[in-house]
């Protein structure tokens, strides 16, 4: 079955160039096109022994023996997890996301990403992966510039310049390790790295460099994030969507699979320094974000501050030197979980401001008020969301949040101490936020406010009931990882 991995990635550019050469059912064939993927994601996971460590259903094939380059696919339970993420995500997107002029051209995009996003995670060698890396940069960058809206062209240059100037450092740095190496392989360098052949000196620290600076941008981490909130503001509601549900985690994804194994030591090192950044991407951007007036803003703070809570467990991981094993393995269950829940979470949380964008024509916290008597439906699934993103026992939220917090206090106890402080922002940001739009004063329109439509709830209903299963029944999701958590925590041990 290893053949389903590259079925994943043929099958959205295919989408993509029936899509583009059709005129009126572009949005069809991408729907049609993500209905394939989702079936192959899920004989995926059925064809996956979650009781095995390791990469599995690996494909190999030569490229370009000269420099290293191979096809060379795999999964293990973090790239299985972020592959069904991906294929929720994508559908879930092209749903929310309204019919733009140029139809064709939006999906054709859209597809395009979605195939690179599949290559990101199962891509074993650096050529493929930066290949498939890249590859997702190009669409977005035009579904921001084309499709977006005020300020479109600076947003959209933006995330270009940062991401692109991340990647080529990123780039520089694997260039250094191959010719010291002679291999671009994940594994064969991960193997160097736990032996201490990889580098030496300041070659090896400004290896690490490259690579932390082009991840930390991609992620983002603070003060690497600027380029976000401007970009997900800007971006059609279905590419911010797909932006902080999926994009974002390749950046926490290249922090698993290439910097921790490959620079432990360096970590190590520079631990309490991380921690810092770390933390302040988890307490600052909920105060950035409780002084955003604009609702698609005050969500992509809250992004940044969500992602914080997986680098505070990844580098929790190895800043000391002294580890328990147990709460390594819960700190790094925690980061999986919150990379899955946050891709749900954020993405619902795009959608619900796209509707009352739609609705009101605007979405200012200050342009509605009193929702709750004229939309109750929608105000209640939205509150959902919001809980869920807070971290409220019994949704999605909490069972990430609960075991980076667990795992990460018995490792690091002042850093985590500090790091409660952005919980209790974020509670004051969505408190206020849902005061103002459900419960303030009703606002007078003359346009016509309906409640969730029938087909919106075909797309709201199911991605909530999966926030309340996986906060209530977790062990389904979990179970896709354990084995992947203990070889890593071995691993980092």
């Amino acid at each position: 079955m290893a053949w389903l991995i590259t079925t994943l990635i043929v099958v959205p550019i295919l989408g993509a160039l029936l899509a583009s050469a059709t005129r009126n059912y572009a949005r069809g064939v991408a729907l049609a096109s993500n209905i394939i993927t989702a079936i192959g994601a899920f004989l995926l996971w059925q064809s996956f022994d979650s009781t095995l460590p390791g990469l599995q259903l690996v494909e190999r094939h030569g490229w370009i023996p000269a420099i290293g380059a191979e096809y060379l696919v795999g999964i293990d339970g973090l790239s299985l997890l972020l592959v069904i993420l991906t294929s929720l995500v994508f559908p879930f997107a092209l749903l929310a996301q309204s019919r733009p002029a140029g139809d064709r051209g939006f999906c054709a995009l859209m597809l395009i990403m979605q195939a690179a996003l599949y290559g990101t995670f199962t891509a074993q060698n650096f050529i493929l992966w930066f290949l498939f890396y890249e590859m997702s940069l190009i669409p977005a960058f035009l579904l921001i510039k084309i499709w977006g809206g005020e300020k479109r062209d600076r947003a959209a240059t933006k995330f270009f310049l940062y991401t692109f100037l991340g990647s080529v450092a990123m780039l520089l740095s694997f260039l250094g390790i191959y010719f010291a190496k002679g291999t671009f392989d994940f594994a064969g360098l991960a193997n160097l790295a736990k032996n201490g052949d990889l580098l030496t000196g300041n070659v090896k620290w400004f290896a690490f460099a490259g690579i932390f600076l082009g991840l930390a941008v991609k992620v983002p981490l603070f003060p690497f994030h600027t380029w976000l909130p401007d970009a997900y503001e800007t971006a059609p509601t279905g590419v911010s969507m797909v932006l902080t549900g999926t994009l974002s985690k390749m950046g926490v994804y290249g922090f698993v699979r290439l910097l921790l194994p490959l620079f432990p030591n360096e970590i190590t090192t520079m631990a309490p320094w991380l921690l810092t950044l770390a933390v302040c991407s988890i307490v600052i951007a909920p105060l950035a974000a409780w002084a955003q007036s604009d609702l698609k803003r005050m969500v992509a703070y809250l992004s940044i501050n969500h992602l914080g809570y997986c680098m505070l467990g990844l580098f929790a991981v190895t800043a000391t030197a002294a580890r328990p094993l147990v709460e390594m393995q819960a700190a790094l269950s925690g980061v999986f979980m919150q990379i899955f829940n946050h891709g749900i979470t954020a993405a619902a949380l795009f959608y619900f401001v796209g509707l009352l964008e739609q609705r009101r024509g605007l979405r200012g916290i200050g342009d509605f008020g009193g929702l709750m008597q004229r939309t109750p439906l929608l105000c209640g699934w939205m509150s959902v969301a919001m809980f869920s993103s807070l971290g409220l026992p019994g949704l999605n939220g909490f069972v990430g949040e609960f075991l980076i917090f667990k795992g990460s206090f018995a490792m690091t106890a002042s850093f985590t101490a500090a790091a409660v402080l952005g919980l209790l922002f974020t509670a004051v940001v969505f408190m206020r936020a849902m005061q103002s739009l459900f419960s303030g004063p009703l606002v007078e329109t003359s346009i016509a406010f309906p409640d969730l439509r029938s087909n919106e709830k075909w797309v709201v209903i199911p991605v909530t009931l999966l926030m309340f299963a996986i906060g209530i029944v977790p062990q389904f999701l979990l179970n896709i990882f354990n084995s992947t958590v203990v070889q890593m925590t071995r691993l980092f041990a």
